[in-house]
């Protein structure tokens, strides 16, 4: 069935509708509390095994702007989000199920500015079968980095607002 559809054999009282699923809603229920959990800012949160070279490597390499810092710590803005690197890792590589996701604006540039700087890189850019442009570096620690660029004509740059 398509994305945006509704059956009428699963759900007698839907009407088909094109398009994608309408956006999510918190409902207020009598009692006067909102279902959901209401988010009002959000951190990734790294424990590098060298605080020093990874502070160095995600603002200066990678040019972060600083929000804030701390006596063991430092928080990055990171788009909509914030990257703090703070403590120090206990013992471990990082997890290679754990990326942290990048969208930048020219990713052919920026992965060769890196490289260029001596970052680690795990994939060359290009084109992914689902229409993204990727890259792949590391941090100082093996933390997996993708680098994303979306290009005009995908599906993710549509207006999908009812007009």
């Amino acid at each position: 069935m398509p994305h945006g559809t509704t059956s009428k054999a699963s759900n007698p009282d839907a009407t088909a509708r094109p398009g994608p699923p309408p956006r999510a809603r918190l409902a207020v229920t009598t009692s006067g509390y909102k279902q959901g959990m209401e988010i009002l800012s959000s951190r990734l949160i790294l424990r590098p095994r060298d605080r020093a070279r990874s502070l160095a490597f995600y603002r200066d390499t990678l040019g972060l702007a600083i929000f804030r810092e701390f006596a063991v710590g430092t928080v990055f803005f990171l788009g909509q989000g914030f990257l703090e690197v703070s403590g120090e890792a206990e013992q471990g590589s990082p997890s290679p199920d754990q990326v942290l996701w990048l969208q930048v604006r020219d990713v052919r540039a920026e992965h060769a500015r890196l490289v260029e700087r001596g970052v680690t890189s795990l994939e060359e850019p290009e084109r992914k079968p689902w229409g993204l442009e990727e890259a792949w570096i590391a941090d100082p620690d093996g933390v997996r980095i993708v680098l994303v660029q979306i290009p005009e004509d995908h599906p993710l740059r549509t207006d999908v607002r009812q007009g």
